[in-house]
């Protein structure tokens, strides 16, 4: 029977084959979900998916294009933004 804090979902479970052929559970964090612009909620482009300590040790150009709003919007809702702005629409 698993100790209390391994019944919850919140940790993923891999099984592993030892050496000795016996099949053992390991439990271990799951991976958060991948970036989504936030205008239109399409799935980020180079922005790594890890938890804030693996985040941490990557190098700054890593963790987010360099670009405005690199990391927050989609080049495309990035790009009408500019286009917008120059206009002087908004």
């Amino acid at each position: 029977m698993p100790a209390g804090k391994y019944k919850s979902r919140s940790l993923r479970r891999i099984f592993v084959r030892t050496p000795g052929s016996r099949v053992t559970v390991h439990y271990r964090a799951r991976k958060p979900k991948k970036a989504h612009c936030a205008q239109c909620g399409v799935q980020l482009a180079g922005v790594p998916r890890g938890g804030p300590a693996a985040i941490s040790k990557l190098p700054k150009t890593q963790k987010r294009p360099e670009r405005p709003y690199g990391g927050v919007l989609c080049s495309g809702c990035t790009k009408r933004l500019l286009q917008l702005r120059a206009r002087g629409v908004q």
